[in-house]
């Protein structure tokens, strides 16, 4: 660590808080080091310290936090013919970044989110502050520049928790919301879905938990959100695995959100059910069963969240474990967004080159720290290809610390089907629309006086 901020301060120069950065290719030759010293510092407050610092060398370098806002209202009154990817990723996250990043760097992709969602910020130990400094060092040593899309997926109010008191859910939402923003998480998804009340007369009053949450989130969203940033918010109004969403429900929950909300920007997109599941279906011996998906309702919703609301589009959540030959549907369709996490964590375990040796030690100790989620009758294949995901937090280093001769497969996998994505979907090319319409604002934030000490 001493040698790493020692080779810092003859590039860099902090004065008042504020980075300065006086050579960004010798910055660029030390990122590696310091975004893992910074994401394993042993001190606290330290270590939220140096991911500052990267955050700020980042932006002073051309990688700017942004929100998709303006893009996606631009595809409300001209959709593109093309869909955002946007990538959960649990573990490998600075290495699968870079990966992103260069590949975005060769075939001119500038439309593209990075997230995480609120279970994963749990399983894999990665606070927004982490999250958003590491994928901003990969943008730093690839030498991406311009904006960069960073989100907060499904920040969702667990139904059983907000049923037995609202109040405490509901803050602890808006506390995570907060932190963020804090980190200059420009775009968050909400996902309320979870209230949907089906046991009312009729479609408004099913909706009106949702949007009535959806509403008051929202608002606190527009209360924190900085000086000249606008933060792209999302809706939701089905629940991943369940029945198919109608465009009934897609206009009864925007027009009581409308209603509810009253002032200021409401959601840039919303996100449907059309049969995915999250993680796809294993079967008994491990494998995938096949997905059915309805691309005719991811049309309709498309067109009527378009052309009578004028959102971007309609988003499908839980699609990375769909064949190849399907995603080219997704811009046939105008889907706006798509969230892809799965498939490359499946990437990750499954690769030839993972030890075997590593794979029971993650396989071990989720044995025998989620073994009671085994349910009766599932298989041991199916239980650990559910469970682990839960797999990266706790052994987060020595993922990290994997070494080369593992990790080149593996991001070589990636790349391949990072680049397979980018083109079905039609985003190669897209930087130049992106640079148009988005003009990612600089918010300036300190960094503690002696972090180089």
């Amino acid at each position: 660590m001493a040698e790493t901020l020692a080779k810092l301060k003859d590039c860099i120069a902090i004065s008042d808080g504020r980075v300065q950065v006086k050579d960004g290719n010798a910055v660029k030759g030390i990122m590696d080091d310091l975004i893992r010293d910074a994401v394993f510092h042993a001190d606290e407050e330290k270590r939220k310290g140096l991911l500052r610092l990267v955050i700020e060398i980042a932006k002073q370098m051309g990688a700017v936090p942004a929100s998709i806002q303006s893009l996606y209202e631009e595809m409300g009154k001209h959709y593109p013919g093309f869909t955002v990817p946007a990538s959960n990723i649990r573990g490998l996250t600075y290495d699968t970044a870079k990966v992103i990043f260069r590949k975005a760097l060769e075939k001119n992709v500038g439309a593209l989110i990075f997230e995480i969602a609120r279970s994963e910020i749990g399983y894999t130990k990665q606070r927004p502050l982490e999250y958003s400094a590491v994928v901003l060092a990969a943008a730093v040593k690839e030498g991406f520049t311009g904006p960069v899309f960073i989100q907060g997926d499904h920040f969702q109010l667990v139904r059983k928790y907000y049923l037995d008191d609202p109040k405490p859910e509901t803050e602890y939402v808006k506390g995570l919301i907060k932190e963020a923003v804090e980190a200059e998480f420009y775009n968050i998804d909400l996902d309320t879905s979870t209230l949907v009340d089906l046991d009312q007369k009729d479609l408004k009053e099913e909706q009106r938990p949702n949007f009535e949450a959806a509403a008051e989130l929202a608002a606190y969203i527009r209360e924190i959100e900085p000086d000249g940033v606008t933060v792209s918010i999302g809706g939701e109004i089905g629940e991943i695995g369940g029945k198919n969403s109608t465009p009934e429900e897609l206009r009864a929950y925007l027009d009581g959100f409308k209603e509810t909300m009253k002032a200021g920007k409401g959601v840039s997109k919303l996100s449907v059910q059309s049969g995915t599941s999250h993680g796809g279906v294993v079967l008994p011996d491990g494998s995938l069963a096949q997905v059915k998906i309805d691309f005719d309702t991811l049309r309709e919703m498309s067109e009527v969240s378009r052309n009578e609301y004028g959102l971007s589009g309609a988003v499908q959540h839980g699609a990375s474990t769909l064949p190849d030959e399907a995603f080219h549907k997704f811009p046939e369709t105008g889907t706006s967004e798509v969230h892809l996490a799965t498939g490359f964590q499946n990437i990750m375990y499954d690769n030839p080159a993972m030890p075997e040796s590593f794979r029971g030690e993650v396989y071990k100790y989720i044995k025998e720290n989620f073994g009671k989620e085994q349910k009766e009758g599932q298989t041991d294949e199916q239980f650990f290809y559910k469970t682990r995901k839960k797999g990266f937090g706790q052994l987060k280093r020595k993922w990290w610390d994997l070494p080369d001769n593992v990790k080149a497969p593996i991001m070589k996998e990636l790349a391949d089907k990072f680049e397979l994505l980018f083109k079905e979907l039609k985003v190669f090319g897209s930087k130049e629309l992106v640079d148009k319409t988005v003009k990612p604002v600089v918010v300036e934030k300190k960094v503690p006086g002696d972090i180089l000490d």
